[in-house]
């Protein structure tokens, strides 16, 4: 046992060895836990920020105006004043997601009950900002009118007062949300990248006839690789928690870092040996980059770091139980997310140990007939 421990030992560091020579990869793990999150959580805003809106003003009325002055940033910009016959070139021009367009006598009208019809355009091209800002809008108009009519600023229609407390991410910002999800996205990745690549670049550099003629076992070749990809992993998804998603972004980390690294050993277990699965049945780097793309894909999409896995058909969510990456992002999120404690995930690292383990088998098994149909 002491031997086999030593022999794991010192195959991992000839792996970091081997990794710290290879600059590309160096480079590719340090952009996807710095710039990679960074740009993500920054450029792909899920919430309604700056939306552009004009508006018509056909009434010139009191409550016109109350209603445009209630648009306000950061949801909107200032909404700009446009002519009726403007609307159709500026809308196919993408110049404004929204436009507002108030007919005559629209204060008269709402003052003698008659209902008025008031136009809301909205360019649905920009999904996100045309879904949510158009309830935003709403909601805005629909104020403005009930305290208008009853000329009362803190009147309301509604027989209760309704308070919504936002729990976890009090301003709904999507950036705390994004960047810590491309964190754990990016484990998955460059755990089956960098364990893959490893056994590839053996086979390629032919450094695995060297280790075949060696008094080392298949299991402790896989575990060396494990553990050395696995550590160089670990160490950048905390930095990059630590410098880029609470450093740089400003989201706090509510639950225990070092809980979150002992529950990503266990998931890495699995996630580089199916990296290791994968490589088997390749022979070159641009093969296994075609046969993993397509795992990875629905891993990353399908596991809840996405859509929430309630989102998914039933039976597809049975499926995915026995993909890792759905318990990682279950653990991850009750961690960084909502401050759990092991009281709470135990169950998902009781399932990452078992998955960990069949997922090594499997691969142990196909790595030992690859070397030895090698040798």
């Amino acid at each position: 046992m002491r031997q086999w421990l030593i022999n794991i030992y010192r195959l991992g560091l000839k792996e970091l060895r081997s990794l710290r020579a290879d600059p590309v990869l160096l480079l590719l793990i340090v952009y996807v836990f710095s710039f990679a999150v960074y740009a993500v959580a920054t450029g792909a805003r899920l919430e309604v920020v700056n939306a552009s809106v004009a508006y018509v003003d056909l009434d010139r009325s009191d409550l016109t105006g109350r209603i445009v002055g209630a648009i306000l940033p950061p949801e909107f910009d200032t909404p700009q004043e446009i002519a009726a016959s403007d609307v159709g070139r500026v809308m196919n021009d993408g110049d404004y997601v929204f436009v507002l367009s108030f007919p005559p006598r629209f204060e008269a009208d709402v003052l003698a009950g008659r209902q008025p019809e008031m136009q809301l355009n909205v360019d649905a091209t920009a999904m996100v900002q045309a879904g949510n800002g158009a309830v935003f809008l709403q909601e805005i108009i629909t104020a403005e009118i009930t305290k208008f009519v009853a000329r009362d600023d803190s009147a309301t229609t509604l027989p209760i007062d309704l308070v919504v407390t936002a729990q976890f991410n009090p301003n709904l910002q999507s950036t705390w949300f994004s960047s810590v999800m491309q964190v754990i996205n990016n484990v998955t990745i460059l755990s089956v990248l960098l364990t893959g690549a490893a056994l590839i670049r053996e086979r390629e550099h032919g450094t695995i006839e060297h280790l075949l003629v060696m008094p080392v076992s298949p299991s402790e070749i896989m575990l060396a690789k494990i553990w050395a990809n696995g550590l160089a992993i670990i160490v950048a998804a905390v930095l990059s928690l630590w410098l880029v998603v609470q450093g740089i972004l400003g989201v706090p980390i509510a639950g225990s870092i070092s809980l979150f690294v002992v529950g990503t050993v266990l998931y890495l277990v699995s996630v580089t040996g199916l990296g290791i699965l994968l490589a088997t049945f390749t022979t070159s780097m641009p093969q296994f980059g075609l046969l993993a793309l397509p795992v990875l894909v629905v891993m990353n999409l399908l596991s809840g770091s996405t859509t929430p896995m309630e989102s998914i058909p039933t039976w597809l969510q049975n499926i995915m139980q026995i993909a890792p990456s759905t318990h990682f992002v279950s653990f991850s999120q009750a961690i960084l997310y909502r401050g759990a404690g092991l009281e709470t995930v135990w169950p998902d690292m009781l399932v990452m140990v078992g998955l960990s383990a069949a997922f090594f088998v499997a691969a142990l098994l196909r790595f030992r007939q690859t070397m030895a149909s090698s040798g």
